[in-house]
C-alpha cells in the first residue's frame, strides 16, 4: 500500500525516517479494535482508565523529566483540555457501542479528522485550498453515511435508525473528530515545538479514574489476556507518538500526510482481525470513500 502512496507523489524519495513515521499510522489504526477488546474485559470507563494509566507511565518513562518541564501555561491548559477530551470521547464512544460492528461504525466517524484538519486549517488561514476541498469533505461525510448504514443496505433511514438507537457513541466520536483537528492546529501555534503527551496521557487517566470512582462502574477483574492487551496498547501509544515525531522531524512530510489518509481503511482491516469479525461491504466502501475524500482534501491544499 505504501508503494502506491509513494507512486502518487512525483519524485518522492522514501527514506528510513519516513518509513518510521508511517509505522505510526499502522499502530494508530489498531486503536479501535484494542479499545473495544479492553472495554469488553474491564468495562468502558475502567478499561479506558487502565489504558491511559499504562500509556502515560510508559510515555513518561520514555520522555523522562524533560517531558514535564518547559511547557507554556496556555499550551498545558488549552492543549491539555483538548487532548483529554479527544482521548476520553473516543475511548468511551467505542466502549459504549452496542456491539463490535457498531464500534467500527463509530471509529469511522472519528476518522473524519484528517479532512476536518484541512478544512479547519483553511478556515483559520493556516492553509490554502482550491475548490476540490468541498467535494473532498462531502465524500468523507458520504463515506461515514455509507458505513453507518450497516448491513441493511444504504439509505439515510438506516443510518439515522442506527444512530437514534444508540446516539451517544456517535456523538462522542464526532466530538473526537472535531477536537483532534482543533488540538493539532491550536497547539501548533502555542506549543513552541514541544510535546506534552506524557503529562496529557496521565491527566486523561486521572480524569477517568475520578469518573470511575464517583459513578456506578463494574469492578475490575484482571486476567492475562486483558493485562497483555493493556500493556500492548501502552507500548503502541508511546511507539506511535515517538515514530510520528521522528518521521515529521526527519522524513518526508508530504508522504506522511498522505499515509495518514489511509487510516480508515487500515483501521477497518485491523479491527476485523482484532475483533475476529469480517465487516460487510458497506464498511469497506465507506472506508474507501473516507480515504478518497481525505486524499482529495490533501490534494486540494497541497500547495
Amino acid at each position: 500500500m505504501f508503494g502506491v502512496i509513494a507512486a502518487s507523489v512525483p519524485r518522492a524519495r522514501i527514506e528510513p525516517p519516513t518509513f518510521v513515521g508511517m509505522s505510526a499510522v499502522l499502530m494508530w489504526s489498531a486503536t479501535i479494535g484494542l479499545y473495544r477488546n479492553i472495554s469488553e474485559i474491564f468495562g468502558v470507563v475502567g478499561g479506558a482508565a487502565l489504558i491511559f494509566t499504562v500509556s502515560g507511565i510508559i510515555a513518561a518513562l520514555h520522555g523522562g523529566v524533560s517531558a514535564f518541564r518547559g511547557h507554556s501555561r496556555k499550551y498545558l491548559l488549552i492543549g491539555g483540555a483538548m487532548f483529554v477530551t479527544y482521548e476520553i470521547a473516543l475511548a468511551i464512544a467505542v466502549g459504549l457501542a452496542q456491539d463490535r460492528t457498531q464500534s467500527i461504525e463509530v471509529g469511522m466517524v472519528n476518522y473524519l479528522w484528517p479532512c476536518f484538519t484541512i478544512a479547519f486549517a483553511v478556515c483559520i488561514g493556516e492553509a490554502k485550498a482550491d475548490s476540490r476541498l468541498i467535494p473532498g469533505v462531502l465524500l468523507c461525510l458520504s463515506g461515514v453515511v455509507w458505513a453507518s448504514a450497516g448491513g441493511n443496505g444504504l439509505s439515510l433511514g438506516n443510518m439515522l435508525g442506527n444512530i437514534v438507537a444508540n446516539p451517544l457513541p456517535y456523538a462522542l466520536a464526532f466530538i473526537a473528530a472535531v477536537t483532534w483537528p482543533l488540538y493539532t492546529l491550536l497547539t501548533r501555534k502555542i506549543a513552541k515545538g514541544r510535546s506534552a503527551v506524557p503529562p496529557f496521557l496521565l491527566l486523561t487517566a486521572m480524569a477517568l479514574w475520578i469518573y470511575y470512582l464517583v459513578s456506578d462502574q463494574p469492578p475490575l477483574i484482571f486476567n492475562a489476556k486483558g493485562a497483555s492487551m493493556i500493556l500492548i496498547f501502552g507500548l503502541l501509544t508511546t511507539l506511535a507518538y515517538s515514530a510520528w515525531t521522528y518521521g515529521v522531524t526527519h522524513g518526508n512530510l508530504t508522504l506522511l500526510a498522505t499515509a495518514s489518509y489511509f487510516t480508515p481503511l487500515l483501521s477497518v482491516l485491523l479491527s476485523s482481525i482484532l475483533l475476529q469479525m469480517m465487516p460487510g461491504d458497506n464498511f469497506w466502501i465507506g472506508a474507501c470513500l473516507v480515504t478518497a475524500g481525505s486524499l482529495i482534501c490533501g490534494i486540494a491544499s497541497r500547495h
